[in-house]
């Protein structure tokens, strides 16, 4: 799903897709979806479908006795076996291409393994016989329901040996051989007419689906992400303080940093609203950067920062607030209040989900915060958590 933008989708039901194909990233979801449904559906109808094919036992022995005996070879001895193999084989390799190509072959089989033997069988009843295939075609098309170019050469090779075969038979005259044609090739028509337009609609519909998805995605994030920094929010905050404090304790520490924007009041009353905001969202997008995959940021009030790094103890917390902190100072955003540039302050601390609450931590990180501005801004300071004091190597500023 990510690799496809609500844009993209819009585009393409804007654009349309008269050839039954999507542009590549949306195309692939599409086939992703298409073998998944087919393949949960291929061992109904291959139940169904070939209790319905050896059924025609009954057929066979009374329209075609004298070539009975092959009849039922084909049928349990091929078919029935070919048609369970095509089940386990879709579980094993399930993939869009390989339900297609099962799909043809399971058509052409139960057209062609019969008709192969009725045409050697002389019987008077091989025209009513033969109209039975008309099961095949339709089982084809609707049950089977493969996708469209598939259908094409699926109902093209059915229609070449149901041609052949009657040919070959020599039952039938010419005219009623010209009326098999007619027959078959009407019925080709009116399907491969209503397998494009049944393709088309399915398509329209798996794309009003994904729109819909990316939708609510969107809605989510906008909901859980701050429209100026692209940080989370603090209404955000519940959901991964539950993923973090869990009561199964998977998370063994955490530590907290909170980081604010030293003199960012003068800096507004400066540069004005609109640079404040240029500079808040370039040092967020600084912190992004510098926290990456080892924690979540979120945008806690106004210039202030709150970072929370599951599974992290408290030296490598501060070695990461003192890189945070670096590489702020290093964006060299000019701040003319001060005739300097723009930094932060940083606190630091840490504790253990099983000992320390959230609140706990949010206090001690606020703490550190206000020392760091204390002692002259632009520094990391490490706090203590509510329960225990959290000692840090040497040469780490507390």
């Amino acid at each position: 799903m990510d690799a496809v933008t609500l844009e993209e989708v819009n585009r393409q039901i804007r654009n349309g897709f008269r050839f039954l194909r999507f542009q590549p990233a949306i195309e692939k979801l599409f086939l992703q979806d298409y073998a998944a449904n087919r393949v949960r559906l291929a061992p109904i109808w291959a139940v169904v479908g070939t209790l319905i094919y050896d059924l025609v036992y009954f057929g066979d022995r009374t329209m075609m006795a004298n070539v009975f005996s092959q009849l039922l070879l084909v049928r349990f001895g091929i078919f029935t076996p070919f048609a369970l193999f095509s089940v386990v084989a879709l579980k094993r390799w399930p993939s869009a291409f390989n339900y297609d190509l099962l799909a043809i072959c399971v058509a052409v089989l139960g057209v062609s393994l019969p008709m192969s033997v009725a045409m050697h069988s002389g019987s008077p009843y091989l025209f009513v016989y033969q109209n039975g295939n008309v099961a095949a075609f339709l089982f084809f098309v609707i049950a089977l329901s493969p996708r469209f170019p598939t259908i094409l050469i699926g109902l093209v090779l059915m229609c070449a040996v149901q041609f052949t075969t009657t040919k070959l038979s020599g039952a039938f005259d010419d005219v009623v051989y010209t009326g098999i044609i007619t027959f078959y090739v009407t019925l080709t028509i009116f399907l491969v007419l209503s397998a494009y337009f049944a393709e088309h609609k399915d398509r329209l519909n798996f794309l009003n689906q994904l729109r819909g998805t990316l939708l609510h995605t969107q809605l989510e994030q906008k909901s859980e992400r701050d429209e100026l920094t692209g940080l989370f929010n603090r209404h955000s905050l519940d959901r991964v303080r539950s993923s973090i404090w869990r009561a199964n304790g998977e998370v063994a520490s955490v530590a907290v940093i909170m980081l604010d924007i030293d003199r960012f009041k003068l800096f507004n009353d400066v540069h004005g609203h609109v640079e404040g905001d240029e500079c808040i969202r370039a040092v967020c997008q600084c912190i992004s950067r510098e926290i990456g995959a080892n924690g979540t940021s979120f945008r806690f009030g106004g210039e202030e920062i709150l970072v929370l790094l599951p599974d992290t103890n408290c030296e490598v917390a501060f070695a990461i607030a003192e890189r945070t902190r670096r590489s702020i100072e290093a964006l060299a955003i000019r701040h003319r209040g001060l005739d300097g540039h723009v930094t932060a302050s940083l606190g630091v601390t840490c504790g253990k989900p099983s000992q320390d609450t959230l609140e706990d931590l949010l206090k001690s990180a606020d703490a550190a915060l206000y020392e760091a501005k204390r002692v002259g801004r632009n520094t990391v300071t490490v706090g203590r958590a509510s329960t225990r004091q959290l000692q840090c190597e040497a040469g780490m500023p507390g």
